[in-house]
């Protein structure tokens, strides 16, 4: 197993951070040319994979180190324009791994496709008429796409609600089936709408009713994973705050989060920090991530924390994360992008709830590095240092250039682009 801890990666030119990937991962010679300056989706393969195409948009793609998850190394592919989300995604895996790692684990992977049925005359004779039938329905829906069936997954059950009764307008009176179903290692959107689409025919003979809507949910809470840390707060010590200070300022700037949603929303913003450049990297639908996954954070009545942090009785600081994770390694852009599936190499990922699992850690993670920076020396110290060679490039400086100019801006604590132009014709003279 390669470790994923590798000193002094940060000080690497870029060019012995490839030969070191290559090496260590037995990345083919196409994998490298995928990573090189010319781009890896070619415009032939983007025409095939949206509309109206006139180019191709590029992020970077950094590497998170230092993760052990379930004992397991890796080394995450991150593809982010934010300045210090690698780093401090980084930082905080190093120091997870000294206390034995994040655990992680996933539930039933079951995504769920949702049928829409107005105008019923009596809507709890329509419900129960569909649960009558539900192997029928089970059974046609499997038929509609028989190789995930082949491969082992499929429908697995299906309940019925119904929704608005009461209401005055007939256009709130609703009944809406779901089918939960096994995709296997697909993410499985375009398979659970051929599902859905096929029985609506049977769906509406057997309620006598009207199917409009009939298509994939994304709120995908049949689908969960969870991380956990557990940290000494010795580990935690940071300059002048000690363990303890920096544990007791990550749980109020928790509980801050978990108590008021216009604070909820930054936090779990810096959560999907780390989740969605993997989400991306991987070649995943990260719109329909991030909407799940703030939906989850609102199951309770109130949008609050997707994370909890906490004390356990010998005073060590523990996280959690649970959230639904609607990705797959088979299918999509999984396996059309060239870095999608370089990063899944990468990785070494086996199947889809693996993965779920290693993007949930590094959002704690992500969440982690965040709090410690806010209950210490605040968030734009680290920050801005690293947004520096950002604020060098866009005041105009490039080459070795930029190294020095930024290293002023942090000097002179003047982080700006004007400034940062002010130095570049300084430098130029």
């Amino acid at each position: 197993m390669k470790s994923s801890r590798i000193p002094g990666f940060y000080n690497m030119s870029v060019d012995e951070r490839r030969k070191l990937l290559k090496d260590n991962y037995d990345l083919t010679d196409e994998q490298m040319r995928n990573l090189s300056n010319n781009p890896s989706l070619s415009l032939d393969k983007a025409n095939n994979m949206i509309e109206n195409v006139v180019g191709t948009y590029e992020l970077p793609l950094g590497m998170g180190l230092n993760f052990v998850i379930n004992g397991k190394e890796y080394t995450v592919p991150m593809a982010i324009e934010e300045a210090s989300v690698v780093a401090s995604a980084s930082h905080i895996a190093k120091i997870v791994r000294s206390a034995g790692g994040f655990e992680a684990k996933s539930r039933e992977r079951l995504m769920i496709g949702q049928i829409q049925v107005v105008g019923c005359s009596d809507f709890k004779d329509a419900k129960q008429a569909l649960l009558n039938q539900k192997d029928t329905l089970l059974s046609a829906a499997n038929d509609a796409y028989p190789s995930i069936v082949k491969r082992g997954g499929g429908t697995r059950d299906l309940d019925v609600r119904i929704l608005n009764e009461g209401a005055n307008s007939t256009y709130s009176q609703m009944l809406v089936m779901h089918i939960y179903v096994d995709t296997c290692d697909a993410m499985g959107a375009n398979m659970i709408n051929t599902m859905v689409e096929a029985i609506a025919p049977i769906v509406e003979e057997i309620t006598g009713g009207k199917v409009y809507l009939r298509i994939l949910s994304n709120y995908a809470d049949r689908s969960l994973a969870s991380a956990r840390c557990v940290i000494p707060p010795y580990l935690l010590t940071t300059g002048d705050f000690t363990g303890e200070e920096v544990r007791d300022g990550v749980i109020h700037a928790y509980e801050f989060a978990a108590s008021d949603p216009y604070r909820a929303v930054t936090h779990n913003k810096g959560i999907m920090n780390g989740i969605d450049p993997i989400v991306i990297a991987t070649g995943n639908d990260w719109r329909a991530v991030e909407a799940g996954a703030h939906a989850y954070a609102a199951k309770d009545g109130q949008y609050g924390s997707m994370t909890t942090w906490s004390e356990d009785e010998a005073g060590n600081l523990v996280g959690e994360i649970e959230l639904p994770m609607s990705v797959g390694i088979v299918g999509g852009a999984t396996r059309v992008h060239p870095l999608a599936e370089l990063s899944l190499s990468i990785m070494n990922i086996e199947s889809a709830a693996e993965l779920a699992e290693v993007i949930v850690s590094v959002g704690l993670a992500q969440n982690l590095g965040a709090l410690k920076a806010l209950a210490t020396d605040g968030i734009q110290k680290g920050h801005m240092a690293l947004h520096s060679r950002s604020v060098a490039i866009a005041g105009g400086a490039s080459g070795e250039m930029i190294d020095v100019i930024a290293k002023k801006l942090i000097d002179q604590k003047e982080i700006r682009v004007g400034k940062a132009k002010e130095l570049v014709e300084q430098y130029k003279q």
